[in-house]
């Protein structure tokens, strides 16, 4: 199946009815060069490994011909989704859930570490029929007996390049030896590095020794980004602020905002609705009938802002979108195509604007290779600036009135007042102009002065010297914490980075990254502060804690202590009880988030 076929649909690659239903529900029309591919070999009982970069719909790839695998009247998991980070885990639940919305008793269920293990046991023993999980959080509840996969029909690993640099390749060894011989296998990469086709070549091939099908799509040639893109960082407003200071002063015809959950559609649209915006959701909440009608209103202009979810936003086409808003960032990079992909349409110019936070920044980065173009940042207007502009909106729409043809009227109306008041036209105009203020403010209030957290963060997220962020620890010290030194067995002639350190104690020791304090990296291994009297248990998993897949082995630095100052005991500090605490973790790197599990 080499030579791709063109002008095929979903109906003619062997999908059930209702998962094609669903299907046009969702306006998925044509299908991708791997879904083309991977999904009749899939359906067909082949084992499948997929070569092919972020954006070309392996969701669906595997999604599909998953759910059309399933007998949903059997409470058991029978399809097993391994994904490298809980923000892409879920992704990937939500977009199979939304495949199989039509099929009756189908559960999705999502395991990851960092929550609670009490909801996904009760899920997996209530018999959801797709996991989609992590490694860390799988082979916890397959250690603890609650993930049986006796059952299993089809397994998937997604993004295994992924997985194998974030040193996960043991666990899913394991996981995938706990996969029955006879369920189907899918692996997909968007690199093939050694150690991953070793992989391929050891769980890929089936009972009868048959090799899986290599399925390679060609990496496309990007072309330069014609829709301009601009970001702004969160900071002194809340983002609902900027939201509506920007859609008051930008020149648009419909834009389109995405969100990250369905409840965030109802409650964003409230509030512009509340600021006299035309404004509406749409969500996965609303039957296929109240979505075509809501697009039909946001086509003839009844509507002109819709604030949606990836998922049910991803086949829009309104060709009169001229601004698309990232309100909240997405989870991958794939969904941020699809975003921008809504504007810019039929030969059309596009803006998209991105609401990013100082831990996001490196997203950018990604967005802009992605789509081969420049981010510019910008800055939402001020209160002065704002309280100008509307100042200078209201003297047009006057200038404009006295075009009206009532406007004689208008002035018999002024002279009868002047006469019963005794006020001069200029009173008059400003107590005109003062009733206008009342229902919306010419004069705003200042800004208030952003907070010093969060200078101190913006001005961290602008250093790119990666060595000088390893003295992160030294601004810790500010919150009065003592630390003791430990020794990691992982240096400079391992790959480590001051960020790797982070992530991998923040997300496997669930540390809040405020506790970690400084770093120094030798070139076989590194010194790293964390709180004094930590807990027994987190240093054993921190000790089996890998860092570019290398076992830190944690243990209390001696003859290598360094020096530092005196620090208050950590029982001085409130909210700390011996124990590290959950909290705000944007000091992480992005190897900690992708890291992240229990």
């Amino acid at each position: 199946m080499s030579d791709l076929m063109t002008g095929q649909s979903f109906a003619e690659l062997g999908l059930p009815a209702v998962v094609l239903k669903q299907l046009e529900k969702m306006n998925f029309t044509q299908p991708t060069p791997i879904q083309l591919q991977a999904i009749p070999a899939l359906l067909s009982g082949k084992n499948v490994l997929g070569e092919a970069q972020t954006g070309t719909g392996k969701t669906a790839a595997f999604g599909l011909p998953g759910l059309s695998l399933l007998d949903a009247t059997q409470r058991a998991t029978q399809m097993l989704v391994v994904a490298p980070t809980r923000e892409l885990a879920m992704q990937v639940a939500e977009a199979i859930a939304s495949f199989g919305e039509k099929m009756k008793g189908v559960e999705v269920a999502t395991v990851y570490g960092g929550a609670a293990f009490g909801p996904q046991i009760k899920a997996l023993r209530g018999g959801a029929q797709v996991v989609v999980g992590t490694p860390g959080r799988l082979l916890d509840l397959l250690n603890k007996g609650v993930l049986n996969l006796s059952a299993l029909r089809f397994a998937v690993l997604d993004e295994a390049d992924e997985m194998l640099n974030m040193g996960f390749i043991e666990d899913i060894e394991t996981i995938m030896g706990a996969v029955p011989v006879s369920a189907q296998r899918a692996l997909f990469s968007a690199t093939m590095p050694p150690a991953i086709r070793k992989l391929a070549k050891t769980f890929l091939v089936n009972e009868a020794g048959e090799q899986p099908l290599n399925i390679q799509i060609a990496a496309v040639e990007k072309t330069k980004a014609t829709i301009r893109q601009r970001a702004w960082l969160v900071r002194g407003l809340t983002k609902m602020q900027a939201l509506t200071r920007l859609l008051e002063v930008l020149d648009y015809q419909r834009v389109l905002i995405f969100v990250r959950t369905r409840s965030d559609t109802m409650e964003v649209t409230e509030q512009l609705q509340a600021s006299g915006f035309k404004a509406s959701p749409l969500s996965g909440d609303l039957n296929q009938a109240q979505r075509e009608q809501t697009v039909a209103q946001l086509r003839s202009g009844h509507i002109e802002i819709l604030v949606a979810t990836d998922v049910v936003a991803r086949g829009l086409d309104v060709p009169e979108i001229t601004h698309v808003i990232n309100y909240d960032l997405p989870s991958d990079s794939e969904s941020y195509v699809h975003r921008i992909g809504r504007t810019g349409r039929a030969g059309r110019s596009g803006e998209a604007i991105l609401f990013y936070r100082s831990k996001e920044k490196h997203l950018l980065r990604t967005y802009e290779r992605l789509t081969n173009g420049t981010i510019e940042y910008f800055e939402v207007p001020t209160a002065k600036e704002l309280s100008m502009f509307r100042q200078q909106a209201l003297q047009q729409q006057l200038v404009e009135s006295l075009a009206m043809p009532q406007l004689n009227e208008m002035t018999k109306i002024i002279e009868q007042m002047q006469a019963n008041t005794g006020l001069t036209a200029e009173q008059l105009a400003t107590a005109l102009l003062a009733q206008y203020h009342l229902r919306r403010p010419l004069i705003l209030a200042d800004d208030p002065a952003p907070r010093k957290f969060e200078e101190r963060n913006d001005r961290r997220a602008k250093r790119d010297d990666r060595e000088k962020r390893s003295g992160a620890g030294r601004e810790r010290r500010e919150l009065g914490i003592e630390f003791d030194t430990y020794r990691i067995q992982v240096g400079r002639d391992h790959g480590a980075r001051p960020q790797d350190i982070v992530g991998a104690i923040a997300n496997e020791g669930d540390i809040d990254s405020r506790y970690i304090g400084q770093i120094q990296l030798f070139e076989g291994h590194s010194l790293v502060e964390l709180p004094k009297g930590m807990p027994a248990a987190v240093l054993r998993v921190l000790q089996r804690a890998r860092v570019r897949q290398q076992q830190m082995g944690l243990e209390l630095a001696h003859d290598e202590q360094i020096s530092r100052r005196p620090r208050p005991p950590m029982g001085d500090r409130p909210g700390f009880k011996g124990a590290p605490r959950r909290g705000d973790r944007g000091a992480r790197s992005n190897q900690g988030e992708r890291r992240r599990r229990a």
